[in-house]
């Protein structure tokens, strides 16, 4: 087996070491000397975007969010379903993550930053909405291990009743919270109800029809 190749590392706001490495051809970032995302399992990424966003490819002007930009994949995915007008908005904390997505992580989603769409702002989704009243059309959030925060607690304030009640605010009616998760979670589904909104959870592979481990994306309607 080939062994990692380093090629760069960051800090988390709370400390926690991340790492981007290298292993053949597959690209894996590390939170805390764990496996985080992989360049070879983003099946269940697309499937975020997919689900959320099909629905806008005749709207005007559609406004999304995504929470996490990870390797691109999910940022390609969405523009890829999304009209010429569209706006993509991707708040990302780790200026690291950016950075290694303009540089070797680029070409494995085809350089989704460099979409006019696409729009990358450095900081807490969490903020961006409490910010954000009633402008997105769809936000997706594909931050950490989903409601089970993995690589920094911090995380879960997206996932709590105050965090949801924020994203309800943010969207617009008849728009759409998806939310990757690395497993089912009932009480999730229960607080996404006590939010306010609709719920269904789609079980997906990691690489879809080839199989992988299961995630769970939750897509939470708000009422037109």
């Amino acid at each position: 087996m080939n062994p990692f190749e380093l090629l760069a590392e960051t800090l988390t706001p709370d400390g926690a070491d991340m790492k981007l490495t290298r292993r053949g051809n597959e690209y894996i970032i590390l939170a805390g000397g764990k496996s985080l995302m992989s360049s070879r399992m983003h099946g269940s990424e697309e499937a975020l975007a997919t689900l959320a966003c099909s629905r806008l490819r005749t709207h005007e002007e559609p406004r999304v969010l995504i929470g996490g930009l990870g390797m691109g994949f999910t940022l390609r995915a969405t523009l890829d379903l999304l009209p010429p007008d569209a706006e993509v908005v991707v708040a990302e904390l780790l200026p690291a993550v950016v950075e290694w997505n303009r540089g070797p992580l680029g070409p494995l989603a085809n350089h989704p930053l460099k979409d006019k769409r696409a729009r990358v702002e450095i900081g807490d989704v969490a903020v961006k909405l409490r910010s954000s009243p009633a402008r997105f059309d769809a936000i997706l959030l594909d931050v950490d291990n989903g409601p089970s925060a993995f690589s920094s607690p911090e995380n879960a304030g997206l996932y709590n009743n105050a965090g949801l009640a924020s994203a309800y605010a943010a969207l617009k009616p008849g728009g759409v919270l998806a939310v990757w998760s690395a497993r089912e979670d009932r009480k999730f589904e229960q607080r996404l109800r006590y939010a306010g909104f609709a719920v269904h959870a789609e079980p997906v592979r990691a690489r879809l029809k080839k199989g992988g481990p299961r995630h769970t994306i939750f897509l939470a309607h708000k009422p037109a």
